[in-house]
């Protein structure tokens, strides 16, 4: 899928793809109902419709191993994050990254380390 048509999931199809990612594809559902653990209280019938749904969007491959579905990202977590961030940028911060660092800096209290690791990041891309 390219990154022009990638949309941006709802919290709870972006839970399951967070699980997948973290998992050694192919993924099964048992895997994904496992790791959502029991705060979450999902059925798995629901799960299994998020996940249908996110085939249907094209983050998802899958296939039957034996009696079980499983499940194979089609979308990278790297490639979802960036246009995320993108279409954050582009709403809320005039798509500048100063704007970005700006809000980060006064409203997340950003350490001295983080600080430096921000100017060495720059410093490594001038």
């Amino acid at each position: 899928m390219s990154t022009a048509k990638i949309k941006r999931l709802p919290d709870a199809e972006f839970e399951i793809m967070k699980i997948i990612w973290q998992n050694t594809p192919p993924v099964a559902s048992w895997q994904i109902m496992e790791s959502l653990g029991a705060e979450k209280k999902w059925k798995i019938q629901t799960v299994l419709t998020m996940l249908a749904r996110l085939v249907e969007k094209g983050f998802l491959s899958s296939g039957k191993f034996g009696r079980e579905r499983r499940y194979t990202p089609v979308v990278s977590e790297k490639e979802y994050l960036r246009v995320e961030t993108g279409d954050f940028m582009k709403r809320y911060l005039g798509n500048s990254v100063g704007n970005l660092i700006k809000t980060m800096y006064a409203e997340q209290n950003l350490t001295q380390e983080e600080i430096q690791e921000l100017k060495e990041w720059f410093a490594e891309r001038a």
